[in-house]
């Protein structure tokens, strides 16, 4: 690691350790209650999903660094690089708190298809945020026709699958639509 990142990671390092810590307090489970921790749970409608490392809606916290990265840059343009990554890390973090919140895994349970749905663990949580980090890292790596390749293709391959993805997601939670409800839960 670059000696000029070295302070931006510890400082993303310890935002990330305080949001679990946060998240431990107001009663999150750290992994799944199955006993262990698998790499991948591919099943959403169930009570492993939000629970491993990785799902279905890894892909959504990709695209979360995506955009974080291109907004900071139209936005904070001025800002180092470092402190822009620290910015989206931060905002991150926040978003995991906030969605493990009982606010808002009620209206998670009352407005999607996620009906069965506690929170997150604290170990699904961090990850969620190890791949908001990857997604700002690719963002700065790649040109933007290509950030706007990957967006699109992992909207439309996740939504294919799932039926759902970050935008549903994004609508459901701001101002759910019963249409998009019914063919969500008829797959």
């Amino acid at each position: 690691m670059n000696r000029r990142w070295r302070p931006y990671a510890v400082a993303a390092a310890v935002v990330v350790a305080v949001a679990a810590a946060i998240e431990l307090y107001l009663g999150r489970v750290p992994w799944c209650t199955c006993g262990y921790v698998k790499l991948w749970h591919g099943v959403v409608l169930s009570a492993e999903n939000s629970q491993h490392l990785s799902d279905w809606y890894t892909p959504s916290h990709v695209i979360h660094g995506i955009g974080f990265y291109w907004l900071l840059w139209l936005f904070a343009r001025r800002v180092a690089i470092g402190g822009r990554f620290l910015a989206a890390v931060f905002i991150e973090a926040a978003w995991e708190v906030l969605e493990n919140s009982p606010v808002i895994i009620d209206r998670y349970r009352a407005a999607t298809i996620s009906l069965d749905y506690y929170g997150d663990s604290v170990v699904n949580s961090v990850s969620d945020m190890a791949a908001m980090m990857f997604g700002f890292w690719l963002a700065r790596r790649m040109p933007a026709w290509v950030s706007i390749v990957l967006v699109v293709a992992a909207e439309v391959i996740v939504g294919a699958i799932i039926r759902d993805n970050l935008a549903l997601n994004i609508i459901m939670l701001i101002h759910p639509i019963e249409a998009i409800k019914r063919w969500q839960m008829s797959g």
